[in-house]
């Protein structure tokens, strides 16, 4: 493998932060309880909160839900054109939805420790997983019988992976001890190493112009081109444990228990935070901008869902899992948005404008 030079991008955490942390990681739910297996829901119990800019209302609802796991859930994905779900955890396995059904396509059982993330790329039919086996693994989505590539080399628990969003043949994974690797998958090696990220590492969307890397409190932001840190975003007093971009790339969340900040893309130093929702009792864990309406931020909690209007600084909260929300995902080509839970399941929420549209469309399910 060839190795670029070592370089730094901020703090890194101390050893008995990193030690808690993993405990968190990988402790047990107080709550285990049954669900049901891959349906629609009944109208009656469905979880639903209603919205109103100005005159319009807008709906948001589960509309299907799985058992996906005998194990904890804690990543998924949609593929680009909407019509695969990913999702990987505890029970060290990678599963493939047809995302409108929620019927499994295929199920990828290649590592030996639990799965950290799952990744489609948004240009080829390729998902990559990233595991406690310190490997990142990718995997043809269409064949997905076995793995395209298998890459070693970090010498920790790989945290998070993602696609480079026009360069097909780049990977980038993060580890516990803090490296960032890049991945060349055409040659099948490690083309990079440096670090500054931890727990949770996104390409921005459409340029890729910006890595972004959380490393305890701070988000890292790194030059892809030359890894050099741009930025180091401050502001958090808790470890931070998801980032995400909106669709346009120009928006940045950041999420750790007590807090998410939303930062405004600039040039050279000039990021400002320009939201920051503190929590109200339940804690933050992560975060994805709605698919259809990009002023409004939804945050997986412990159970519940909040949906943060940013525009109007309004938030409402909904019952949603028996345990943490440990990631969600979005398709702008369907608008679904999907949530992954530590109570082994996996749930689709759709939206509406009017809770009208949203009864009529309910109650068609259910004829």
């Amino acid at each position: 493998m060839m190795f670029g030079a070592d370089g730094t991008g901020g703090s890194l955490p101390s050893p008995s932060y990193k030690s808690a942390e993993m405990d968190r990681l990988v402790s047990r739910d107080e709550t285990d309880r049954r669900h049901t297996v891959g349906r629609c829901m009944d109208v009656s119990e469905v979880s639903l909160v209603v919205f109103k800019f100005g005159a319009t209302e807008f709906s948001f609802t589960e509309v299907s839900t799985i058992r996906a796991s005998t194990g904890k859930v804690v990543c998924c994905h949609f593929s680009s054109d909407g019509k695969l779900l990913a999702t990987g955890g505890h029970d060290k396995k990678a599963v493939l939805w047809h995302a409108d059904t929620l019927k499994t396509k295929t199920t990828l059982e290649e590592h030996s420790s639990l799965i950290t993330d799952v990744r489609f790329s948004p240009t080829m039919p390729r998902l990559a997983t990233s595991s406690f086996d310190k490997t990142v693994r990718v995997w043809d989505a269409d064949n997905p019988g076995y793995p395209l590539r298998t890459f070693m080399g970090h010498s920790s628990t790989v945290m998070s992976l993602d696609f480079h969003p026009d360069r097909d043949d780049l990977i980038c994974s993060c580890d516990w001890d803090g490296e960032i690797r890049y991945w060349s998958f055409y040659n099948g090696s490690c083309s990079r190493v440096f670090r500054g990220g931890l727990a949770h590492t996104r390409f921005q969307p459409h340029l890729g112009r910006y890595l972004a890397a959380a490393a305890d409190d701070a988000v890292n932001i790194f030059d892809v081109d030359t890894q050099a840190c741009r930025q180091t975003l401050q502001g958090h007093s808790k470890s931070i444990d998801s980032v995400c971009w909106d669709s346009t790339g120009e928006l940045l969340a950041s999420v750790s228990e007590n807090s998410v900040r939303v930062w405004a893309v600039g040039s050279g130093s000039e990021w400002d935070c320009v939201r920051e929702l503190s929590c109200n009792g339940n804690k933050f864990h992560s975060c994805v901008f709605h698919p259809t309406y990009p002023s409004i931020l939804v945050i997986g909690c412990y159970q519940t869902l909040e949906l943060w209007n940013m525009a109007e600084n309004k938030t409402m909260s909904l019952p949603a899992h028996d345990g943490l929300i440990a990631a969600l995902a979005v398709s702008n080509v369907t608008g679904l948005v999907a949530s992954a839970s530590h109570d082994k399941t996996v749930k689709l929420w759709k939206s509406y404008f009017g809770i009208s549209r949203y009864l009529s469309s309910a109650l068609s399910l259910e004829d």
